[in-house]
């Protein structure tokens, strides 16, 4: 659903408020507020994060609460994966898959835009709505290949303790979801004093966490609205909540590859991009023959 993005336009604007200063023996290599357009702050992007987080490479949180939000209209995505995970409220969703719905609270979309796709949609039921939405990297193999959309309800998400696991694995549960290479992504509720503890599997090397609600100490106190990028490290980072608190999480192996920009797009090539944005143009096409832009 990554009609809850900021405008494109800001993709290779660097970001903000980034604080350097911490101690020695932190495991922190950098953190940042972001730069916030209306109910959107993003957090990570390719000019900025994504250079040390890749195959991640956007990260926005949204937040509706007091602010006005439409929702956008069908627009397209190529080379990448979104994954979009509703912490509060709800979401519209619609595809050129075929999908449309409304996905709740502890839902979340799926997006593989492989070769094109085009989605849409905005705010679901009246209220506050707030969560997170992840661009990723897809590896040659999978950027010019089929779309895929998939939209999961709370219930199917499988968890470990405190941690609901949206891709990859962690303790006993695994995501029925595939992802594109080896990654984790977990979204983390603590109540105030509970502690959690997260090991990094072997070989990711890129690890790093963005506060939703709340406050955390790393042991360095990290508040609502920060994300921070670690540093690569074989040992486990622990959470204690300073409030209750909740958290998303993600660690990989890096993507080893360029990051070559679109409007609405990241490949690994200046070929791949093109391919794609024929592509896209295509459906842009049968989407104008259809009425639906």
């Amino acid at each position: 659903m990554s009609h809850l993005k900021s405008p494109d336009k800001t993709a290779t604007r660097p970001e903000t408020a980034t604080v350097t200063t911490q101690s020695p023996l932190s495991r922190i290599a950098r953190r940042t507020r972001g730069q916030s357009h209306g109910p959107i702050t993003r957090l990570m992007s390719p000019s900025d994060f994504a250079r040390l987080l890749k195959p991640f490479v956007f990260l926005d949180i949204f937040d509706t609460q007091g602010k006005s939000f439409s929702g956008l209209g069908l627009h397209p995505h190529s080379g990448i994966a979104t994954l979009t995970y509703v912490a509060e409220g709800s979401v519209s969703y619609e595809d050129t898959n075929g999908a449309t719905g409304l996905l709740p609270a502890g839902g979340l979309e799926w997006m593989l835009a492989g070769g094109g796709v085009w989605h849409g949609g905005g705010s679901g039921e009246p209220g506050r709505t707030r969560g997170f939405q992840l661009w990723i990297a897809l590896p040659p193999e999978l950027e010019l290949g089929p779309s895929e959309s998939v939209y999961l309800s709370p219930e199917v998400i499988p968890h470990d303790g405190r941690a609901r696991v949206l891709l990859g694995s962690y303790g006993t549960a695994t995501s029925t979801i595939k992802a594109p290479s080896p990654m984790n992504y977990l979204a983390v509720h603590l109540m105030a004093g509970e502690r959690w503890s997260y090991q990094p599997p072997a070989g990711h090397t890129v690890l790093w966490t963005a506060v939703g609600m709340g406050s955390v100490l790393v042991p360095e106190e990290l508040r609502q609205g920060e994300l921070v990028a670690f540093k690569p490290s074989s040992a486990a980072i622990e959470f204690e909540a300073q409030s209750d608190a909740e958290f998303v999480l993600g660690s990989a192996v890096p993507h080893d590859y360029d990051l070559i920009l679109g409007s609405h797009s990241v490949h690994t090539s200046t070929q791949a991009l093109r391919e794609a944005e024929a592509r896209i143009a295509e459906i842009q096409m049968r989407l104008s023959q259809q009425g639906r832009l």
